[in-house]
């Protein structure tokens, strides 16, 4: 992708984007103008480099329209960019991991998930991580087994340029089958802190009846995988540990970065 003239001064807006409350950064991605600046090569759907801009506040975003996904055979089309923004509406619900601002809004290719786009240190991911900051892996890890991450790569861990670590790529997760694929298995079998385990109650409570988070999950999300997530909720409420790893199923996504 070539580089816009303007990217390096936006990239420090993205910069002041994350600083600001997520409400507002989700209103910057929801309503600002959108302005494609390229596309990003070597990925596997057609993903777009962004300025997003509204009154005061620019950043970059990562836009990933519907048309762009490349057909899989286990999830159905056109179904990715939901799926990316409901891990984000997940995420908010529990607090944690650290999930860029992420909205599905109409494009300029159409409908697909605009996401805040991250100025991160490059060399770093999984592998360069998790012997040092293996504490600020574990929610990823529990976030994964939650949603069904089938594509947890090394890469799609990002640190940004205040030490903070996010997970990005999030749009193969949710169904309802079991799919959990992840470089990120340093946690198998341990147990899962009262704090986090308050938090998966209470997302538990918010996924019934007519509560906002299952409202807003049933428009970006199927009735079965709404219902798996609440099983997959309980049966973690019930062991109070992260499982072992499925020996009759491919555990490690492909590539692993």
């Amino acid at each position: 992708m070539d580089a816009d003239p303007s990217v390096n001064a936006i990239e420090a807006e993205s910069a002041q984007a994350i600083a600001v409350t997520p409400g507002r950064a989700v209103r910057l991605l929801s309503e600002g103008d959108v302005v494609l600046l390229g596309q990003i090569a070597y990925s596997s759907n057609i993903i777009f480099l962004a300025s997003v801009e509204d009154e005061d506040l620019s950043a970059l975003a990562i836009y990933k329209p519907r048309r762009g996904e490349t057909p899989l055979w286990d999830f159905p089309c056109g179904t990715l960019c939901l799926r990316e923004v409901a891990a984000y509406v997940v995420s908010r619900a529990l607090g944690w991991p650290p999930i860029p601002p992420t909205v599905l809004r109409d494009g300029p290719h159409g409908p697909g998930a605009l996401q805040l786009y991250i100025d991160a240190d490059p060399e770093a991911n999984y592998f360069t991580l998790h012997e040092n900051r293996l504490p600020d892996l574990f929610p990823v890890a529990l976030f994964d087994v939650l949603a069904n991450n089938a594509d947890r790569k090394g890469g799609h861990l990002l640190l940004d340029r205040s030490d903070r670590i996010w997970a990005i790529d999030n749009a193969l997760t949710f169904h309802p089958n079991p799919k959990l694929r992840t470089v990120i298995w340093d946690f198998t079998g341990a147990p899962i802190p009262e704090d986090y385990v308050n938090d998966l109650r209470q997302v538990q409570e918010l996924l019934t009846g007519d509560r906002a988070l299952r409202q807003t999950l049933s428009a970006l999300l199927s009735e079965d995988e709404i219902v798996a997530l609440r099983a997959r909720i309980q049966a973690l409420l019930e062991t109070t540990t992260l499982p072992h790893a499925d020996p009759s199923r491919r555990q490690i996504p492909w590539p692993i970065v």
